[in-house]
């Protein structure tokens, strides 16, 4: 039986959906029958090759957040947005009514004990978005899954509806906002 392929991506968030995938906790086990993980918490591969479904979440905040976007909707057949950050931006859009160059300067210049700091202005540091973006600004998303975070049973539920060839469908009563 040929596996399907699975990783995951996280942007600017939390990283609370990856919690949650992970709290499928002894469940994955039963997974392992019928799905392969490719990029993961799991697996700890940093670049992720064609596969067959990707879980990605958080939004976009900065240009590498952009870069690696487009990397990984190129290599998953189907892309699925996990969360309110890569669904609307989430908390990291609150900055958006902001100017960025006033965020830099609280973060870096008036925050409490920062007496005479520097604004970081290394090129190797991805450059900053002047607004935080949900993911399907960029890229074409095949299903989302709201929620912050969604629950472990959501994602399972989402990934076996997948693999069963089954359009996927959320249970709007499963929702969480924590």
């Amino acid at each position: 039986m040929t596996k399907v392929r699975v990783s995951t991506c996280s942007l600017a968030g939390c990283f609370g959906c990856h919690m949650s995938f992970l709290d499928v906790d002894e469940r994955l086990v039963d997974l392992l029958e019928r799905v392969e993980f490719n990029r993961s918490p799991l697996t700890d591969i940093k670049a992720c090759e064609s596969c067959d479904i990707g879980f990605i979440e958080g939004g976009l905040c900065n240009q590498e957040n952009v870069e690696v976007l487009l990397q990984f909707r190129k290599q998953c057949r189907y892309l699925v947005a996990v969360g309110a950050c890569a669904i609307n931006g989430g908390i990291p859009a609150m900055r958006n009514s902001i100017p960025i160059s006033d965020c830099l300067e609280e973060v870096y210049l008036n925050g409490k004990g920062l007496a005479n700091q520097l604004i970081p202005n290394d090129p190797e540091l991805p450059r900053l978005l002047n607004q935080v973006r949900p993911i399907h600004e960029a890229v074409k998303i095949d299903y989302f899954l709201p929620g912050c975070p969604p629950s472990a049973d959501e994602i399972l539920n989402m990934l076996q509806q997948i693999v069963d060839g089954n359009e996927p469908s959320t249970s709007h009563k499963n929702i969480r906002f924590d």
